[in-house]
């Protein structure tokens, strides 16, 4: 009986190749994984395709199609639906991530308030969900609101040394018209010294009175131990920061200085202007960094009468950096890693262009921050907090390493 299955088995392979070119392997693919899957709906449902049981406990509902990249090509899987529940080839393709379901919500629920654009509604067409139910979509975001909103109001444990801030300025409907609201969004290195999301809000705009709330609500969450903050020159932070967190330092993003100081100085002298500034940040120790803003000031001032007094005037902000750990100087002289956030927040925001509520930027830009969260936990760490324990670890690590390379 096994000698008659292989060789119909053969047989089967030599149909398929025969038949299938010019694209034997790709074809070959397709028609095996269909009757994997076909194999396994059918034991979900109780009883074969179009076969009669009373045994039968669900039945087949059409298919709906999913790319599937494999080294022989892009393969459009035809995944069978049920009646009743969902079908998944789990052991095939991995289910989409949070972001991309909070993007379907949030896509969907423009599209079902009527209030999309013309990008919207080719994202709908894309993504296959113009059929979508008002209840489907709500039960949807139901779900996503949920996790968001623990992640959001989790207590925060433990000491941050330090706490990036920055905010985004997004485009959503109200009272029918379209505003600018800003997200803001806070960072901080724990003691195991690994990144994580703090806090995300989405307020009017980026004054004081919305990062004195947004900091309140960190610290009533338990943010403590906050050394410096650093963050561009948003209006009101300062004085919000001196508020809520009293004792901590602020470093001004050197990136967004040099920008902003560039406006100052003629187009064709940015390059030279720049390049003095840098040699401020290429020093060895604290005391050589202060000397070289000083001579940096003295250099620019008769050329650069602006741009040297401008310079001047941020010395405490622009150089707070020098008051920690040399190690530590590259993360915490600018807003650069928190840029790199915003990136990606970015890359999924675009996508819809203008949200239908406030609400709906939560969704989308909370699931982006929770899998971005989950991803730096398992990742080396950022930097070294507590370098005394770093070494205890690396020194009960040597026997076993030795261990293993014998």
């Amino acid at each position: 009986m096994a000698a008659m299955a292989s060789i119909d088995a053969i047989e089967w392979l030599r149909k398929q190749i025969e038949e299938t070119a010019p694209d034997p392997m790709k074809a070959m693919l397709t028609t095996m994984v269909g009757a994997l899957m076909s194999a396994e709906v059918d034991a979900v449902c109780g009883a074969g395709y179009g076969e009669r049981s009373g045994e039968r406990e669900n039945s087949r509902n059409g298919y709906r199609s999913r790319p599937w990249d494999t080294r022989v090509g892009s393969i459009d899987l035809q995944i069978p639906k049920l009646r009743h529940g969902t079908y998944f080839p789990t052991w095939l393709l991995e289910p989409r991530r949070r972001a991309e379901k909070a993007l379907t919500a949030v896509v969907a629920e423009a599209y079902a308030l009527g209030v999309s654009t013309r990008k919207v509604e080719d994202l709908v067409q894309a993504l296959g969900i113009e059929k979508l139910s008002k209840s489907q979509v709500s039960q949807l975001a139901k779900e996503l609101d949920a996790g968001v909103k623990s992640f959001r109001e989790r207590p925060l444990t433990g000491q941050f040394k330090y706490l990036w801030l920055d905010a985004l300025v997004i485009k959503c409907r109200e009272g029918g018209r379209i505003v600018n609201v800003a997200c803001l969004v806070g960072v901080g290195v724990n003691e195991d010294g690994r990144r994580e999301i703090l806090g995300l809000d989405v307020v009017t705009g980026e004054d004081g009175a919305g990062w004195l709330a947004f900091l309140r609500g960190l610290r009533a969450r338990g943010l403590k131990g906050v050394e410096l903050v650093i963050s561009d020159a948003h209006s009101g932070l300062k004085d919000a920061i001196a508020s809520v967190l009293r004792g901590a330092a602020w470093q001004r993003c050197r990136t967004h200085f040099v920008r902003n100081m560039l406006t100052r100085v003629p187009k064709a002298a940015h390059a030279i202007v720049a390049s003095y500034v840098r040699t401020i940040f290429m020093q060895a120790d604290a005391e050589s960094v202060r000397e070289q803003h000083a001579r940096t000031v003295e250099q620019l001032r008769t050329r650069f009468p602006k741009a040297a007094a401008m310079l001047a005037d941020v010395a405490e902000e622009l150089l707070a950096f020098t008051a920690f750990p040399k190690e530590h100087w590259r993360q915490i002289w600018s807003n650069n890693p928190q840029e790199r956030l915003n990136r990606e927040i970015r890359r999924r925001t675009d996508v819809v262009g203008i949200f239908p509520n406030r609400d709906s930027i939560i969704r989308l830009v909370g699931a982006v921050l929770c899998e971005i969260h989950d991803d730096w936990a398992v990742v080396r760490r950022y930097m070294t907090i507590n370098r005394e324990e770093v070494e205890e670890e690396q020194k009960a690590l040597k026997p076993a390493l030795k261990k293993h390379a014998a």
